[in-house]
């Protein structure tokens, strides 16, 4: 039979082993670092690229819509131009590259939409500010 003494020292342990080394340490609980803008530029490429994108856009080449460095250039690359084009790719769009509708692409995220458009800004070499 167990005594009620065993008992408390066993209860003791655990909470001492769960208070002193259950705690995670600030570099497990801080935010990952922040991703430089060509890794992000890197990233957003690659979404492009396995997107329907290139059916209506090209890098350099008007297709359907504006190529994507006629894009860049228009835009300076801010926060600003970043969040309102990828707010673009997810709603869609007209009238700004004329009447053809963009089509939206509801099932894109938000941060992978802001990705796709800090690729598209870099195409015309201006840095981010």
């Amino acid at each position: 039979m167990i005594s009620l003494k065993t008992v408390t020292g066993l209860t003791l342990g655990i909470l001492l082993l769960t208070s002193c080394g259950g705690s995670k340490s600030e570099t497990e609980t801080s935010s990952p670092p922040e991703l430089s803008t060509a890794q992000l530029v890197s990233i957003g490429k690659t979404l492009v690229d396995n997107s329907d994108c290139k059916t209506c856009h090209h890098a350099t080449n008007k297709i359907i819509g504006p190529s994507h460095t006629e894009v860049a250039q228009k835009y300076a690359f801010n926060d600003e131009n970043i969040k309102m084009l990828a707010s673009k790719i997810i709603q869609g769009g007209t009238g700004v590259w004329g009447e053809v509708p963009m089509t939206p692409h509801p099932d894109l995220s938000q941060e992978d939409a802001e990705k796709m458009a800090i690729y598209v800004l870099s195409l015309d070499g201006e840095e981010r500010k």
